[in-house]
C-alpha cells in the first residue's frame, strides 16, 4: 500500500493510492496515517477495504508529510562509503546518529525556505525507513517486525551551520522545510529488499545524485536493531539513513542551493519529490 496525507498544511487527512494512481480519502477508517495506524492489525484492515468505493481526492490538493505526529526523526550520517570519502571523511567504526528538529518535516513538493545567513544550502536524497511497532533493544533478525514500510526523505543540510558554528549537526539540519518526506509511505509488504533500490537526485534538470540502497554501510535492518539500543523506538518514528554521493558540498568547487532552484529526487518504488528553493522569509 501506498499511504498519504494530504490538504492544507498542519490539516492534512490520510490518504491512500489506488492502483491506477489517483489518491483515496481514508478519513473514515482512520483518523491519521501515524503510529496508532501503522500497527500491523490496523495496516491489515486498510489492506482489506475496497478502495474503489473510497472518495477520490482532487488531485490538486496538496501532499503532505507521509507520517504525522512524528516523534522523533533520527538521521544517519556518513553511511555510504563514497559520500563519505567526497565529503573527505572515514566510514566511521559505527553508525553516526543524528536528529533532524520534527519540525523541519514538511510534504514531498512543499518549498524549500533558505534560511537566513545561510551560504551553503545542500540537498541529499535518503531511504527512510518508518517504524510501525514500538521496541527497545531490538535484534537484528527481529528488527523487520518494528517497519511499517519506506518513504523519501530529502535531508536539506546548511553546511555553514552543520560544520563551521559549532556544536552538533543538528544546527544544519533542521531549519524549517528540511525535511521534504514522501510523497507516500510504501509499506514493506511491497519493498521485498530494501537494498536494492535505485535513487536519484537532480538540481535544475542536471544530475547530481545518482546511487542504489546497496551500497549502505550499514543497512536497514542493522540500523533499527543499533538505534534502538540508545533509545527506545515508537510507531510512527522515521529513521533516514544516508546519502549517496554527489551532494554539492562534495562537488570541486562545492556548488549550493540558490532561491529559484528546483530540486528533484526519488527512490525506486517510493515515489518522486520535486521542491522550488525560496527566498528566506
Amino acid at each position: 500500500m501506498k499511504l498519504l496525507r494530504y490538504g492544507t498544511a498542519g490539516q492534512e487527512k490520510p490518504g491512500i493510492l489506488d492502483s491506477e494512481g489517483k489518491v483515496r480519502d481514508l478519513s473514515a477508517h482512520v483518523a491519521d496515517i501515524n503510529g496508532k495506524s501503522l500497527a500491523e492489525s490496523e495496516l491489515k484492515k486498510i489492506a482489506a477495504l475496497d478502495l474503489t468505493s473510497l472518495p477520490e481526492v482532487s488531485s490538486s490538493e496538496r501532499l503532505g508529510p507521509c507520517v504525522g505526529s512524528v516523534g522523533k526523526l533520527v538521521c544517519i550520517g556518513l553511511n555510504y562509503s563514497d559520500h563519505a570519502e567526497e565529503s573527505g571523511l572515514e566510514v566511521p567504526p559505527e553508525p553516526v546518529v543524528f536528529f533532524k528538529a520534527t519540525s523541519s518535516i514538511c510534504g514531498a513538493n512543499d518549498s524549500i525556505e533558505v534560511p537566513r545567513d545561510s551560504t551553503a544550502l545542500d540537498w541529499e536524497v535518503e531511504l527512510a525507513i518508518v517504524i510501525g511497532k514500538d521496541g527497545k533493544y531490538i535484534d537484528e533478525a527481529n528488527a523487520s517486525d518494528h517497519i511499517a514500510g519506506y518513504c523519501v526523505v530529502n535531508d536539506v543540510s546548511e553546511r555553514d551551520f552543520q560544520i563551521n558554528r559549532s556544536g552538533q549537526w543538528v544546527k544544519g539540519k533542521s531549519a524549517d522545510t528540511f525535511g521534504p518526506t514522501g510523497p507516500w509511505m510504501v509499506t514493506k509488504d511491497e519493498i521485498p529488499d530494501p537494498q536494492q533500490l535505485a535513487m536519484y537526485l537532480d538540481v535544475n534538470g542536471e544530475s547530481r545524485q545518482k546511487g542504489n540502497t546497496s551500497t549502505m554501510v550499514y543497512q536497514v535492518n542493522f540500523l533499527v536493531a543499533y538505534v534502538s539500543k540508545f533509545m527506545s523506538l515508537q510507531a510512527g518514528d522515521i529513521i533516514s539513513t544516508g546519502t549517496p554521493p554527489g551532494v554539492g558540498m562534495g562537488m570541486k568547487p562545492p556548488q549550493y542551493l540558490k532561491a529559484g532552484d528546483v530540486v528533484t529526487l526519488g527512490i525506486e518504488g517510493l515515489g518522486d519529490q520535486r521542491q522550488e528553493v525560496v527566498a528566506p522569509t
